[in-house]
């Protein structure tokens, strides 16, 4: 497979870092923003959230089917070293930020840390009382995720449950179904309901239980990687095809959830899983061979995809802060040089904690992880930093 350097591979990079980029435009509309920017580049930036699901799915996913596709036991010690000196780090490094440093803060207040520290924070998260970190939600998800999907493993194995555990995906698409529907009819459709917005994102937009499709698509992905393996090969002989019915599929989820799309009945309930069936696809796409995805690698989408997980933690402070830094020397909020500026400087912001607080522990990890006896994973191999 044609990767970029250092074995990883270069479609996923592009992803990644396009994924980044997308959340940034919308997240910028929060705090004023360029004529047309929002409206023609980033009204639809929320679903990079649910690319980074389904990256995170198969990523995860892959890891720990590597070794049952081998008949190999998993280390779940070890799994969970390498997610926490991965996470953690720079995650803690940005609470503190957030506790000692009040400027530091974007929107109205914080949660209580208990909330951060427990990853309970996108259970009934309301943005007019604790709208502070709230881009926090989908970590928390991803967290629940790395101790879910383990333990959900291990139960399968007890149980012996064999081929019949590949229903478990489905089943869990059909129940985000269910829930979605459940609370669009009974409680968001009602007439008495006063408060739609804030009801929908407290009930549909941050809980774990109707935002698993992303996660569970890369799921599916990792696993008809290692038990379907001729499948696979087959389909991926296929890559530019695969791109363009990728395309095809995001532009028909595009459609369906793009501006008030998403609050309506159709978005709301249907919106999520058409999103993560499209991006799993341009996830297969990109991991094709032959795909233009995979055969070009890019200096700069790498080095983006590097800082992603930085960037994400802090580009909305870093927004909050350049505007606070900007307004007094005339330069607008709603000027594209303020938007120019604030991107460069979140961008800066983020290899920074790369490099002061992400890059040290990531490199502690594997002294420690080399010093123990261990069969490799190819893809973990592949996909070290992430």
């Amino acid at each position: 497979m044609q990767t970029s350097a250092g074995n990883r591979f270069a479609g996923l990079d592009h992803l990644r870092a396009l994924a980044i980029i997308i959340v940034f435009f919308y997240h910028y509309n929060l705090f004023g923003h360029p004529p047309g920017l929002y409206e023609y580049a980033g009204s639809w930036g929320w679903t990079g959230v649910d690319l980074f699901f389904v990256l995170s799915g198969y990523l995860i996913g892959g890891q720990l089917f590597a070794k049952l596709s081998r008949d190999q036991p998993i280390n779940y010690g070890e799994f969970y070293f390498k997610r926490s000196l991965r996470i953690l780090p720079a995650y803690f490094a940005v609470l503190l930020l957030y506790f000692t440093i009040p400027a530091f803060t974007e929107r109205s207040q914080l949660p209580p840390l208990w909330r951060f520290l427990t990853f309970t924070q996108n259970f009934g998260l309301d943005l007019s009382k604790t709208g502070a970190f709230s881009h926090a939600w989908s970590l928390c998800i991803e967290e629940q995720f790395y101790l879910f999907l383990p333990l959900l493993i291990i139960g399968l194995t007890m149980i012996k449950a064999g081929k019949k555990a590949v229903w478990i995906i489905p089943g869990l698409f059909l129940f985000g179904f269910l829930i979605r529907g459940y609370i669009w009819f009974d409680i968001l459709a009602t007439p008495q309901q006063t408060d739609f917005g804030k009801t929908y994102y407290r009930l549909i937009y941050y809980p774990t239980w109707s935002r698993l499709d992303g996660l569970l698509a890369g799921v599916a992905l990792a696993a008809f990687y290692y038990f379907k393996p001729a499948a696979w090969q087959r389909i991926t002989k296929k890559g530019n095809l695969l791109l363009v019915i990728a395309l095809g599929l995001v532009a028909g989820a595009w459609f369906l959830t793009h501006g008030d799309h998403q609050y309506e009945m159709q978005g709301a309930i249907f919106g999520y899983p058409a999103i993560a069936i499209a991006y799993g696809a341009l996830v297969l796409a990109a991991l094709s061979p032959t795909s233009l995805l995979s055969l070009y690698s890019s200096q700069v989408t790498r080095w983006i995809a590097n800082l992603s997980y930085a960037v994400y933690l802090t580009h909305k402070q870093f927004i909050h802060l350049t505007h606070d830094v900007l307004r007094p020397y005339g330069i607008g909020d709603n000027t594209y040089t303020c938007f120019w500026i604030s991107l460069v400087v979140a961008l800066l912001g983020g290899w920074l904690l790369h490099v002061i607080v992400e890059r040290p522990f990531l490199r502690l990890r594997d002294r420690l992880l080399s010093k123990r006896p261990r069969a490799e994973n190819n893809l973990a191999s592949a996909l070290n930093s992430r």
